[in-house]
């Protein structure tokens, strides 16, 4: 594999010719950075100055609607009134005014979208969200199917001809639920796309505006395909889906995400003429966040999920493990080099959600507690737990199992219990790991974690003990924030490259791998891979 661009993939001159840049004011004057981070369960605004330092931030709580088993979906007005009140609330709490915004920046969650009327303001249904699980039965006919059979010799016979890894991947076609896009008679907004729209048009309603995604949202979408930089004219075939309701794919350093409509924010924000410096998916951001720049960096984002992207470098990595080739982001340089930074990522899709739903269950009374709870007992008393209320994904692609405990006896304690629980998920962890050295046949050394989940002690050295890999964390959490911060400062001029941003990486604690330990874990994680077959194909 070739060697990756040099990520100052934005050359230095980059930013001297964005829209953002030429509209900077005066280089001595403070650059205030407003950053918004829309997850799955809180929506967050920071401001930070140039030096990255917080001066002030807001959270509200998303509102996850479960109409029914498996819906989970998220109302966009209520959505956009959250959205509203967590920037003019962090921009109150830094104590400072709208005109002393310098940029903003979004990071979203992926594959949440809705279709609507743009022009009317009138919404077909609510989002429906990358948790949602209703499309499952229609996916579970479609792997099963003769077209995809067919599809699948299909493109393994094209690989074997061309050697194009791209006929590779589609040789191993499986389309999970948040692929399931269903075509209406108006247009499909991603969930960064519907946010740029509102950001953009305030209460005018503009009919012309550009209607654009930001590639990092589009590539998780199974829609779009990462070898070609495209949407994918098959899958729309397959599906009926006009490409023409989807929007426009566009690079992370666009010069043309515009400014913030004046009436977007309410009076207080009327006189403003805010620039759009960066739109990017919450896992890019993660990525930037970490910064993980170079070829074979690994990141785990340990929050509502687990996710593991490993930096590939700028040709596009064929996986067949259940993984998945994803743009990781993307600055064009010209029409006929695009600059783009691949990696592979794979998920687990209930990591915090296995803490929280064991808290609402009176395991814990806070999940700042379980990691002494965990090493108050040796071990889990052969105890054992299956993290998988939305099944098990890659390397085992299940997503038919079940959850659940197995070994409890009469001498199981809660504290057994929450250890067993701790252990699955640095189980499912570790299978990623695996999965990623092996698609990629390097040996990985070190790994970066973010998110809540990776402030617990126990869970990062188990990790490291299992993995045998150095596990690195940083004092800020707040990867996502952080990295939608880095990326619209590079791309208004406020730092110059990536090089500019190694001064903001402080490592709070690195987690070093303990040899004596790896052994009788290591035989805990055959025992619980064991147990897979008992919770397989429940549902």
């Amino acid at each position: 594999m070739s060697a990756p661009p040099k990520v100052a993939a934005k050359p230095a001159g980059a930013a001297k010719d964005s829209q953002c840049a030429e509209e900077s004011g005066p280089p001595d004057s403070p650059a205030f950075i407003l950053a918004l981070d829309v997850g799955t369960t809180c929506v967050r605004s920071f401001v930070l100055d140039e030096q990255c330092e917080v001066r002030g931030s807001a959270v509200d709580a998303v509102e996850l609607l479960n109409p029914q088993p498996g819906y989970f979906e998220i109302e966009p007005e209520s959505l956009w009134r959250k959205i509203v009140g967590v920037i003019t609330q962090a921009v109150k709490n830094a104590q400072l005014t709208p005109p002393d915004i310098t940029c903003l920046t979004i990071s979203t969650q992926r594959c949440t979208f809705l279709t609507w009327d743009h022009r009317s303001g009138e919404y077909y249904h609510n989002f429906i969200t990358w948790k949602d699980l209703r499309a499952d039965e229609l996916v579970d006919q479609w792997n099963a199917s003769w077209t995809k059979s067919s599809m699948n010799w299909f493109s393994y016979a094209l690989f074997l001809l061309t050697r194009q890894s791209r006929f590779l991947a589609g040789s191993v076609l499986q389309l999970m639920n948040g692929q399931a896009l269903l075509q209406k008679k108006a247009r499909v907004e991603l969930l960064d796309s519907w946010i740029l729209h509102k950001l953009r048009t305030g209460s005018s309603r503009d009919k012309d505006l550009e209607h654009i995604t930001d590639v990092t949202s589009s590539t998780a979408t199974g829609l779009y395909d990462p070898f070609t930089l495209s949407w994918s004219p098959l899958i729309s075939w397959l599906f009926g889906i006009n490409s023409k309701i989807l929007p426009r794919v566009v690079d992370n350093g666009y010069s043309g995400f515009g400014h913030v409509h004046p009436t977007a924010f309410g009076p207080d924000w009327a006189n403003t003429e805010i620039p759009i410096a960066a739109s990017l998916s919450d896992q890019t951001a993660a990525i930037w966040g970490s910064q993980c720049f170079q070829k074979n960096d690994v990141k785990v984002t340990m929050g509502t999920g687990a996710f593991l992207n490993l930096v590939t470098g700028d040709r596009c990595q064929a996986v067949i493990s259940g993984m998945y080739p994803l743009v990781a982001w993307q600055f064009k340089k010209s029409t006929r080099q695009q600059g783009a930074v691949y990696c592979i990522e794979g998920a687990s899709h209930d990591f915090g959600t296995v803490v929280t739903w064991a808290q609402s269950c009176e395991l814990f009374d806070s999940p700042a507690n379980t990691s002494d709870i965990a090493q108050s007992v040796p071990d889990t008393n052969d105890v054992f737990f299956m993290p998988a209320f939305s099944g098990l994904g890659p390397p085992v692609n299940d997503y038919r199992s079940a959850s659940g405990f197995i070994g409890l006896t009469p001498s199981t304690t809660k504290a057994h219990m929450v250890r067993a629980l701790l252990e699955s998920i640095v189980f499912r962890l570790v299978q990623l790991i695996e999965a990623a050295e092996k698609e990629t046949s390097q040996k990985l050394h070190m790994i970066r974690v973010d998110g809540g989940v990776s402030r617990n002690d126990f869970v990062c050295q188990f990790l490291a003990d299992l993995s045998r890999l150095r596990v690195e964390r940083a004092e800020n959490a707040e990867s996502s924030i952080m990295g939608a911060t880095f990326m619209a400062g590079i791309n208004h001029g406020i730092w110059r490259d990536v090089d500019d941003l190694k001064r903001f990486r402080k490592v709070e604690r690195v987690f070093e791998p303990r040899p004596k330990e790896y052994e009788t874990i290591a035989n805990r994680m055959d025992k619980w891979s064991r147990t897979i077959a008992r919770f397989s194909d429940w549902y």
